[in-house]
């Protein structure tokens, strides 16, 4: 690993972290290439701008829930591959059951380069710090579908106003979302903004 990323779940106290793509709970159905490790990783600074989002998060009596941070490219071209192969229906249901699995990168789901690939883009969720159960954000993580894009209709009012708390802290401290995907923020301040790194994650 290079000496400016760290591992997330270590580097940042209380966060919770589940690792989706090391494990077969995502939309391909089984871990990912690059994922060796259950662990999260992200660069130095993707981490101390999350350690100023769980200090305003922690003060309203919030935590946060991580799925993804870097992602290895040879995840990416994975992902690639998978939504050109045929449709078996494993995770369709679950994943993106309004579009073709062959949609997606039309449609902005997944995409040739990800930001995740940089280091500094994180998936991640707000959590009650008193039962640990994330707060309702009207639809799951990697949900392909328009109820996960950023002002989605009828999500009802404790959904809308949890996604809006989120957005805010995570734009405070220095953070841009993405439009189609409530849970993935990039830093705006990226340390390599144009590097896409393949080292793979696991334990070193």
């Amino acid at each position: 690993m290079r000496d400016d990323f760290v591992f997330l779940d270590e580097a940042l106290e209380g966060v919770r972290c589940d690792a989706v793509y090391a494990g077969p709970e995502n939309f391909t159905g089984a871990p990912v290439d690059g994922y060796r490790s259950a662990r999260i990783v992200g660069s130095a600074a993707l981490c101390a701008a999350l350690e100023r989002v769980q200090g305003k998060a922690g003060a309203l009596g919030l935590g946060l829930l991580l799925w993804d941070a870097y992602r290895p490219q040879r995840a990416v071209d994975r992902f690639l591959r998978w939504a050109a192969e045929p449709e078996d229906g494993r995770t369709k249901a679950r994943h993106y059951p309004n579009i073709e699995r062959s949609e997606m990168v039309a449609l902005g789901y997944v995409a040739p380069r990800s930001g995740h690939s940089r280091g500094a883009t994180v998936d991640l969720t707000l959590v009650a710090l008193d039962t640990g159960e994330p707060l309702a954000m009207g639809g799951r993580h990697d949900l392909m579908d328009p109820v996960s894009h950023h002002g989605a209709a009828g999500l009802g009012e404790e959904a809308e106003a949890n996604r809006l708390a989120l957005r805010s802290i995570m734009e405070s401290c220095g953070f841009a979302g993405y439009p189609w995907e409530w849970w993935h923020y990039t830093l705006r301040d990226e340390p390599h903004p144009d590097t896409y790194f393949d080292f793979p994650i696991e334990d070193g």
